[in-house]
């Protein structure tokens, strides 16, 4: 089969990448369940989708083929009804159901519907109104459980495509999600990688049945040898040493360097992608909040060491670290909001930080986030800038929304 992915950087020209149209789990989040489902407001749908539209016609128009993953889940779902009646059993029990009433009936309403609108209704979630049910079954459930309206949850945070997984290299992570609200959205992934024949060979570097988490907006490719990946909220440092380890002994891999950055973990700046991206061969934004006082913050060189054991090296200056990984002799670290201690926060809360090459020096970002927009044109930088007014309500910019399927080489 031929090699479905392409990753070996952050900035060689984007020729394909997955996307998630906002749906209708956008409008099935309430005030009260807006913190569980990690949302700090609810994007007016409509608006939602011509933004996100917009952005997916700026990618094909700069020469990228955009691949729809509720469409790809559909593929493998209708090929095989044997992949499709695993996938739900699976689905239910993750979701905490046993076999038993409630979950035989949501089994067999979801069998019931088209295969598309099956999909659909996965990442839009289950009502309990939607379902004839005796009160026998509604038994099956209580305090906390018999107060949501929703016997499976909706997905909001699925057009964030960059988290549940990660290209890297020929072949990706499918990752452990921290908060059980993004959990199933990996799940999803899983199976279009084992089952879909475009996707058939590709190496897993790491699957989703861990206990320790990682997410995708935390894994950056900055070179075919270097990987970077944030110390975060939503992933650890045993799952980076972990992942580490893999790279460095799986004959697959061209890694041989990893970088992990300490990131402050909290909402604000819940992955190394918010706060840092690189967007040519010696540019890179950054939020100047993730230093301390004196400028440094804790980076750590892993490579590999004796007996297949991973060797780390502590460094407190990422700009050096990042000229000695990259081999580079300048730098250009541009900050967001031209690191101005009002606009630089600002800024950085709708994902200012957050952008997407598309190629070297060309990127794609959030046309609200004017004052780091101007400061990357100064600097040389191709901007196109994206509607945001409601896409940006999720806490994820241009980067967040994509996940890069084939790159070409620089």
């Amino acid at each position: 089969m031929a090699q479905a992915i392409n990753v070996n950087s952050e900035i060689g020209k984007l020729k394909s990448v997955l996307l998630h149209r906002p749906g209708a789990e956008v409008e099935n989040i309430t005030p009260d369940t807006m913190e569980s489902l990690l949302f700090d407001d609810i994007p007016f749908l409509k608006i939602a989708q011509k933004e996100h539209d917009f952005f997916a016609q700026t990618l094909r128009d700069n020469g990228a083929e955009t691949l729809y993953i509720e469409d790809l889940a559909t593929d493998v779902f209708a090929k095989d009804t044997a992949v499709k009646d695993e996938f739900l059993t699976r689905f239910l029990t993750e979701a905490g159901y046993k076999h038993g009433r409630t979950f035989d009936s949501l089994k067999e309403y979801l069998e019931g519907l088209e295969t598309k609108e099956m999909v659909d209704k996965i990442y839009a979630g289950v009502r309990k109104n939607e379902l004839d049910l005796q009160r026998s079954v509604l038994s099956d459930l209580a305090g906390s459980d018999a107060a949501n309206p929703f016997y499976l949850n909706p997905l909001p945070n699925a057009y964030f495509t960059r988290d549940p997984q990660a290209s890297m290299g020929a072949g990706m992570t499918i990752n452990r999600m921290t908060f059980a609200a993004r959990q199933p959205e990996s799940m999803i992934t899983e199976y279009i990688m084992k089952h879909h024949e475009r996707f058939a060979g590709t190496p897993i570097w790491r699957d989703r049945n861990h206990t320790t988490r990682i997410e995708g907006g935390d894994e950056l490719i900055l070179s075919k040898n270097v990987v970077a990946i944030g110390v975060s909220q939503r992933t650890s440092s045993k799952s980076i040493q972990a992942l580490a380890k893999e790279l460095f002994s799986n004959p697959l891999s061209t890694f041989d360097t990893v970088l992990a950055v300490e990131i402050p973990h909290n909402h604000a700046m819940m992955h190394l992608d918010t706060v840092f991206t690189m967007i040519n061969y010696d540019q890179f934004t950054v939020f100047p909040g993730i230093f301390s006082q004196d400028g440094n913050i804790n980076v750590f060189v892993l490579k590999q060491g004796k007996d297949g054991e991973v060797e780390i090296n502590r460094m407190s200056d990422l700009g050096k670290a990042l000229k000695q990984v990259l081999n580079l002799s300048e730098l250009d670290l541009i900050e967001t909001g031209d690191g101005d201690p009002i606009v630089a926060p600002r800024e950085q809360w709708n994902d200012g930080s957050n952008t997407l090459a598309i190629a070297p020096g060309e990127i794609v970002t959030y046309d609200r986030n004017y004052v780091s927009i101007e400061l990357l044109k100064q600097h040389g930088i191709k901007v196109h800038e994206i509607l945001s007014s409601e896409l940006a309500r999720g806490r994820g910019g241009a980067r967040c929304m994509s996940q890069p399927l084939w790159r070409d080489e620089i």
